[in-house]
């Protein structure tokens, strides 16, 4: 099928949107994380349609897909619910041509539109079809594909993860399968290649286009699963001028039963490569997995100079393992998909998966879960073994015993963001604390309950925290009480540090949790310029006043798009929380300033 046409006057007006926004957590310094898509990306080539698209009829709504307990989904009170598992590729192999497929096709009334693309996790309401309100497609595409992420806040993560997913009305000027390619690039470069894999899993194959074809291979390699590109290998081999494909032509083949056809195929891709080249190799080893196949390899990276998309995927579904030091190659994402492989090992998982629960790919009962599977593994290494101990005790023994535990998995961790991964895995744990003013560590316990959304737990620690203490600053935010009174964010500003006061009230402000004139005094004292005004603060702004919180979602990643934390300003904060909350998010907002304020140095 062709794709829609670009508009290039509405281009032009989103990307000076971009360049003039001054983006406060924006560094200039930061290096771009390397492009997963071959060239060509921004310029699809349009596919050649196979068959008539069916008129966009009503259709059903996409089944709730099960999911794990684990972090917030914000629907008021005790937020339900984190949601990873999505809907599944349903991956086959090529059937012989003599057999017509055509009896097989599903009936044009049930087949899916393209005016609404998304998926359901349950636990978790989705955001409104309308979530992004009359915004063109263009300027959408032009704000995802300018995103640096992953970005640094955990909970704008979630909340950009989850308007993504959502089932979306198509905008206009975007053909529907290359606004699902868009949104899915996006969750790839964020680390969600689970539900990047659900979205692109929504589109009929027949509606693909290049730019589909293509994050689905980026997907397939993200989630080290290359036979989910079988399907369309063909199709996208005669289409895109990209030797991947090819080479995923092989592989399909091999794992199809038919090792002629595969040697045949690998011979032609590898041609003019030499007979080390790794890519090649690691397609080999994957062709080998096929029935009656006759090539076996072997892997070394010695040498090796970098890793990449296409080498962590056929890595990963090769089942070899890859060295810890080429990871420093390319960005975090990496590590997120490595923390979502079922394939990889628990005891590699783990490094990756404190990292992806900081950043919100991962929830604390996915976390726990797996610390529970290192702890029934052989051959574990003794510092995992510790943690392995310290995560089990904090479950087990005397509310003192259990803080105990907890305690030296907080002390522990060496960065800012292991410390903030700790109080993500110790979150659960955290909550079966009872309130009580004799117990230690309150200010801790009370974080770590709030990095994952427990806030009804928390919030039982009310009339038990130091008024003016970290406790009571987080429990002011978590609350959706009355105002809170000057006197009392005086008292936890000459205490804290000058960041901690000003990540305070600008989240208060945000919130609205002060009078105007308390929030303008306040800073005043803390040097926080909430009333200044650029493109990105305006366009934010009007976004949260128009209920769009899908767009909300977005330009909060804009304005937290950072490696970190120490690069978000009060003043982003301000803006993202006051947004958010204007547009019906406000438990998005009340978790986000309760990072900021954790987080802070």
């Amino acid at each position: 099928m062709k794709t829609s046409p670009t508009r290039a006057s509405r281009l032009a007006i989103a990307a000076a949107l971009l360049a003039a926004i001054g983006v406060p957590a924006f560094s200039q310094q930061q290096k771009a994380p390397e492009s997963l898509l071959p060239p060509g990306f921004d310029q699809p080539t349009p596919r050649p349609q196979p068959s008539a698209r069916p008129s966009p009829t009503p259709s059903a709504a996409p089944a709730a897909v099960p999911s794990p307990s684990g972090d917030v989904a914000p629907v008021g009170g005790d937020m339900g619910p984190d949601a990873f598992d999505v809907e599944e590729s349903n991956a086959s192999v090529a059937v012989a041509p003599a057999i017509d497929l055509s009896q097989y096709d599903l009936p044009k009334g049930v087949r899916r539109p393209l005016n609404r693309i998304g998926i359901l996790a349950a636990g978790n309401a989705p955001f409104p079809a309308d979530a992004f309100g009359d915004v063109a497609g263009a300027t959408q595409v032009t704000l995802m594909r300018r995103l640096d992420a992953p970005v640094a806040s955990r909970w704008v993560s979630i909340a950009l993860r989850r308007a993504l997913m959502s089932p979306l009305d198509t905008p206009r000027g975007i053909d529907g399968a290359d606004y699902a390619a868009e949104r899915a690039w996006l969750l790839l470069r964020m680390g969600e290649a689970t539900a990047a894999r659900g979205l692109v899993s929504y589109v009929d194959i027949d509606d693909y286009t290049n730019a589909l074809d293509r994050v689905a291979m980026q997907v397939a390699l993200a989630t080290g699963d290359p036979a989910a590109v079988c399907p369309i290998v063909d199709d996208a081999a005669s289409n895109i001028p990209d030797r991947g494909w090819a080479l995923a032509q092989a592989i399909c083949a091999g794992l199809a039963g038919k090792p002629s056809e595969a040697d045949q195929r690998l011979d032609a891709a590898s041609k003019g490569k030499p007979r080390n080249d790794l890519d090649t190799l690691l397609a080999t080893k994957v062709v080998g997995m096929g029935a009656d196949s006759r090539r076996a390899v072997t892997i070394d990276w010695v040498g090796v100079p970098a890793l990449s998309a296409w080498r962590f995927g056929m890595a990963t579904a090769a089942g070899v393992d890859i060295p810890d030091n080429l990871f420093a190659t390319v960005g975090p994402e990496f590590r997120y998909w490595q923390a979502l492989s079922p394939a990889v090992s628990p005891v590699n998982r783990a490094g990756a998966a404190e990292l992806a629960a900081a950043a919100g790919v991962l929830s604390n009962a996915a976390l726990v879960d797996l610390y529970a599977e290192l702890d029934q593994a052989n051959d574990v290494p003794d510092p995992l073994q510790k943690t392995v101990r310290d995560l089990r005790a904090a479950y087990t023994g005397s509310a003192a015993e259990r803080v105990q535990a907890m305690k030296s998995l907080w002390d522990a961790a060496e960065s800012p963001r292991l410390r903030y991964a700790r109080l993500v895995l110790t979150a659960k744990a955290a909550a079966w604390i009872p309130a009580n003013k004799n117990a230690a560590e309150p200010d801790r316990l009370i974080a770590a309950m709030l990095s994952a959304g427990y806030d009804s737990a928390a919030l039982q620690w009310r009339g038990v925290v130091a008024p003016g203490s970290e406790g009571w600053a987080l429990l002011a935010l978590a609350d959706v009480g009355g105002p809170i009174g000057y006197s009392d964010f005086e008292r936890y500003a000459g205490a804290a540090s000058p960041r901690k006061a000003a990540m305070l009230l600008a989240g208060l402000a945000g919130l609205g949790r002060l009078s105007p004139s308390d929030a303008q005094r306040g800073a005043e004292a803390t040097k926080v310029g909430i009333g200044g005004v650029n493109v990105w603060t305006q366009a934010i702004d009007r976004a949260g006043a128009a209920n769009q919180p899908g767009m909300v979602a977005l330009l909060a990643g804009v304005g937290m798009q950072s490696p970190r934390w120490d690069q978000v300003t009060p003043e982003a904060l301000y803006h993202i929380v006051a947004a958010m909350r204007a547009a019906g998010m406000a438990n998005y907002a009340r978790m986000i300033a309760v990072e900021a304020v954790t987080r802070a140095e």
